[in-house]
């Protein structure tokens, strides 16, 4: 009998030959195309703007060589003449490594959309990398799970209790950690719906401050004073914010009073002096100027004008200058602003009740 006949675990040696050159060859034709089609297309990626040739490039790259290996041996069984229980037992590592490389390819296209998002996104609201991340870790979880379900299918074990367990027990994780839960998609609702951003500068009840960063669990505001403020996110959405950043113009509202002793006249051309300096300034809407009341000391101008920039500094730059304007103007014009007093008028009578002259 010749070598190349003889029978080895039901098959010659020249099948098992066969078999061995089919898994070398295919292994190496493999490598062979991945490391060309990565370099020629690599080379096309970098010359266009598409999207979609970047996934094909990454999807190949990300392409495992326990993938290659395994697609070469179940090419080489092919060519043996096998049990059917080694058959099955095959097919089943193959249905595995199947498996194991989708999770590579989901991994690295959830990495992929993740990172262009980032950078498309990245000038207009850095917040939303916080949110992104979360989603990614989200997609990443769903992943391997249905992964790591589908493999224990394949390998025999009944899914369905698993699942009932599972379940239940997601329930229990779910109740025990609830408020980081509340707060995790609570980070998900400011994101998206975007009540305010990074840099915003925000009141929340008797805190104001800028948002500096907005976490999964927690919003930080720098405040006025220095300090960082933190908060709940689900806390601070349940609260009243105030966003001053998304301010297009800013309503000012002053109040003058001037003596009793002013003559009539002058009081009466009160409102369009002030009109008059309010509207020679740049970037300012007069709205009205109105004698409002009889103080206990004074009478009362009630003023109103908007501000055509919301930046807080060109908002008191812009006060200083009337009010120095104003004062100067009612120096010119003699009219006295003011100022708290009391009058307090003393009646002397003698002791019969009679007036003392």
């Amino acid at each position: 009998m010749k070598f190349l006949d003889l029978m080895v675990y039901n098959n010659s040696v020249k099948a098992w030959i066969i078999a061995i050159l089919i898994f070398l060859v295919s292994l190496i034709v493999l490598k062979i195309i991945k490391k060309f089609i990565v370099k020629k297309l690599g080379i096309f990626a970098k010359r266009t703007k598409s999207v979609a040739d970047d996934i094909i490039l990454l999807l190949i790259e990300k392409t495992t060589t326990l993938m290659l290996v395994f697609i070469a041996f179940f090419g080489g069984s092919l060519a043996l003449s096998l049990p059917s229980t080694t058959r099955h037992l095959i097919q089943s590592i193959v249905i595995l490594v199947l498996l194991f490389q989708t999770a590579v390819w989901g991994d690295a296209l959830i990495s992929f959309g993740l990172d262009w998002y980032k950078k498309k996104n990245a000038e207009k609201d850095a917040s939303e990398a916080t949110t992104m991340t979360a989603i990614a870790f989200i997609g990443r979880l769903i992943l391997y799970s249905i992964i790591i379900l589908l493999s224990l299918d394949n390998l025999g074990i009944n899914i369905t209790a698993l699942i009932t367990g599972l379940g239940i027990g997601g329930v229990a994780v779910a109740l025990a950690v609830q408020n980081i839960l509340s707060d995790l998609f609570a980070s998900l609702s400011i994101v998206l719906d975007k009540p305010f951003v990074l840099g915003d500068f925000i009141i929340v009840d008797d805190y104001l401050g800028s948002v500096e960063h907005i976490g999964l669990k927690t919003t930080r505001v720098r405040s006025l004073s220095g300090e960082q403020l933190i908060f709940a996110n689900n806390d601070l959405l349940k609260s009243r914010i105030r966003n001053y950043k998304r301010m297009y113009e800013r309503r000012v509202v002053f109040s003058i009073g001037v003596t009793y002793n002013t003559p009539y006249e002058k009081l009466a051309a009160i409102p369009g002096m002030i009109r008059e300096i309010i509207e020679s300034k740049e970037q300012v809407r007069f709205d009205r100027a109105h004698f409002k009341s009889y103080g206990d000391f004074s009478l009362n101008f009630e003023i109103v004008y908007w501000v055509k920039n919301p930046d807080y500094n060109v908002y008191m730059d812009i006060q200083q200058a009337i009010n120095l304007e104003l004062f100067q103007k009612f120096a010119e014009e003699e009219i006295e602003f003011a100022f708290p007093t009391q009058t307090i008028y003393l009646k002397n009578e003698n002791q019969s009740g009679q007036k003392k002259q």
